[in-house]
């Protein structure tokens, strides 16, 4: 059982298999009964929409108490740290903190301190975002129903998307065969042992089972080059013209973790094409939510021991 998920290096295939099942139990009307009233808090300190409101729907669907929490008016702008604010409300009865935040891996100085509360990263800088990675492995296994030797195209934005980097980790982890695509200047080293970059979008697109697009992160583009960052010129050389459609498979599918910049990652009219799937992205992420949640629940002795294990067995 997890304590804590910051990562998705904490997710082995048959841990992703578990939340997958068990998120289908929840889209399927699965319930859970809670031994003790438990509490959460949604500390976000960067802007979000699908994710805050997922993970506060997800919460409350689970019968979970949600506590409100505004950055903007909390006492870390008096220079509270943030484990300072995390055993203040651990204090009071918090039992999950929910925490999205701009510094890369601010949750290791936290795991450290080894709190009561549990911690649940909705996402770090450009590290990770293991919700996300895990909503979109329960969206790939509907459409699929396997990972192995799925030919899964990320392309965009990877230098700045904890999304590409979690979810190129899980898939690479899953068996699935990997490529990228997007500005060569944007694709790391790191991402290498995981997959193949091809420059050419319009030689990958007929390969792939998964279009994954990435959005263009215009608050983390720094250097002289990235500023002058021209959407027209991007939306023709890597965007997904109505042109680029047509060289996919029949059978693949289009994603994208949103907000979406309709028009330069995407033709505005695609968003919700056949092939498209990001708003069912969207659905999915509160049923995997909630199978995050449960499952710490579940380590903090918050619900009956079998319960999760009736749901999927």
């Amino acid at each position: 059982m997890m304590h804590d998920l910051v990562s998705v290096e904490q997710l082995t295939p048959a841990a992703v298999s578990h939340y997958v099942q068990l998120a289908q139990a929840f889209k399927q009307g699965a319930q859970i009964q809670l031994v003790h009233p438990a509490y959460a808090m949604n500390l976000f300190f960067e802007n979000s929409t699908r994710t805050h409101t997922s993970f506060e729907m997800a919460e409350r669907r689970l019968g979970i108490e949600v506590l409100s929490f505004v950055a903007d008016t909390s006492s870390v702008t008096k220079g509270e740290s943030l484990l300072d604010t995390l055993k203040t409300i651990q204090a009071i009865g918090v039992n999950i903190a929910v925490i999205r935040h701009s510094q890369n891996e601010y949750y290791q100085k936290l795991l450290q301190a080894q709190l009561d509360l549990s911690i649940v990263n909705a996402g770090d800088g450009s590290g990770q975002h293991p919700s996300q990675s895990l909503l979109d492995m329960l969206t790939i296994f509907e459409e699929f129903g396997h990972f192995a030797d799925l030919r899964v195209a990320i392309v965009g934005d990877l230098a700045h998307s904890r999304v590409a980097r979690s979810d190129a980790q899980l898939l690479h982890s899953l068996g699935a065969k990997l490529f990228f695509g997007g500005p060569p200047q944007w694709f790391l080293q790191d991402l290498a042992p995981l997959g193949t970059y091809v420059a050419d979008v319009d030689q990958l697109l007929p390969q792939v089972d998964v279009l994954m697009l990435l959005r263009v992160q215009h608050e983390r583009l720094s250097t002289a080059t990235e500023t002058n960052f021209q959407e027209e010129q991007y939306y023709q050389r890597y965007g997904l013209t109505p042109q680029r459609l047509a060289l996919l498979p029949p059978q693949a599918i289009i994603m994208h973790p949103a907000p979406v910049n309709r028009g330069v990652e995407i033709n505005s009219a695609l968003v919700e094409a056949p092939q498209s799937r990001i708003f069912q992205q969207m659905h999915n992420g509160m049923y995997m939510r909630m199978a995050i949640l449960a499952k710490i629940l579940q380590s903090q002795q918050l619900l009956a021991a079998p319960q999760l294990e009736e749901l999927i067995w």
